[in-house]
């Protein structure tokens, strides 16, 4: 998914500067964002004061939406570099199109995965023929120096594991959890798990002391370690914990994000996560001229201008 922000600015992230070596709970307010002609998110991170969970440097929120006779997502095709996208969905579908010739359409519970790498472009828009409602969330995981240059690539996993205890449902998205692992290619230590609760149920689910979390409210009324999380909200938790309390007030659907703190500091501009502002705007001069980012075929519609570089010195973090 796309940055649309025109005025993104320049942002240094990565780094154990910021990262809680204790157990904390962080609740992050989103800021809301519009995304094509009738979508708006909720921005989670980059979020002031807290850019990243882990590897997890981007997470948008958006839904349930009714896009009956509007046009749901339309996102014209876009370059990133440097990262991966992860997108998940609850309800709808999303059409994806990329400049290595992948054409899927992601449904909810199916993991729409895409490598970027050294550089690729895509797409993403609702189906001519679509289900009523649009629901889901975008994620970004920053690549690794050792594997941000290799070849773009995608991944569609229709099928992925599962953990099934007394009134939750954990599907593995990324990474570990539980002993379960997902099939979707990861590149450091991580996790993504969708963890779906009914109504009244009071669990504890296992972690990692040593990686940080946080949780993303989907639907419905929980209670994360005490703390209400709404959904569209995010509670940001540290590292130092070996299990987390749960408990729903409602059937509840949660994102648990987590991993190992990214040790490199990234620099982050609009699409694109690099580590200096000379290779932030050279991608942006290669995305404007030339064709590095490579062409989707396919679309109706242009493709995405890049924003104007701000020649600022960075923001500290």
């Amino acid at each position: 998914m796309s940055n649309l922000d025109r005025q993104a600015a320049l942002s240094v992230c990565g780094g154990r500067g910021f990262v809680v070596a204790d157990p904390v709970r962080e609740l992050l307010n989103p800021r809301r964002v519009r995304l094509g002609e009738s979508t708006e998110v909720r921005r989670l991170l980059p979020n002031l004061g807290r850019r990243m969970v882990g590897a997890w440097c981007f997470v948008d929120h958006y839904g349930p939406d009714d896009i009956a006779g509007e046009p749901g997502m339309q996102v014209p095709p876009h370059p990133h570099m440097g990262l991966q996208t992860v997108s998940w969905l609850h309800q709808g579908e999303v059409l994806h199109r990329d400049s290595t010739g992948s054409l899927r359409t992601i449904r909810p519970g199916e993991l729409g995965l895409m490598t970027s790498g050294r550089a690729i472009s895509h797409s993403e828009e609702s189906p001519k023929s679509r289900a009523r409602f649009l629901h889901g969330a975008q994620l970004w995981v920053a690549l690794p120096d050792a594997h941000r240059h290799a070849e773009p690539h995608f991944q569609h996993h229709a099928e992925l594991p599962r953990v099934t205890t007394s009134g939750l449902t954990a599907t593995v998205i990324l990474g570990e959890f539980a002993g379960a692992r997902s099939p979707g290619s990861v590149y450091t230590p991580i996790v993504g798990a969708d963890l779906a609760l009914t109504r009244g149920t009071g669990t504890a689910v296992p972690l990692e002391p040593d990686f940080e979390y946080a949780v993303l409210s989907m639907s419905g009324e929980t209670r994360v370690d005490g703390v209400p999380v709404l959904p569209g909200s995010m509670l940001y938790l540290g590292c130092g914990r070996g299990e987390l309390p749960l408990r729903a007030e409602s059937d509840a659907a949660l994102m648990l994000l987590g991993g190992e703190p990214f040790e490199e500091e990234l620099i982050m501009w609009w699409n694109f996560i690099g580590r200096s502002h000379e290779e932030i705007a050279q991608a942006r001069e290669d995305w404007m001229s030339s064709g590095r980012f490579g062409r989707v075929e396919g679309y109706d519609g242009g493709r995405l201008p890049a924003p104007e570089l701000p020649p600022v010195t960075l923001k500290p973090r």
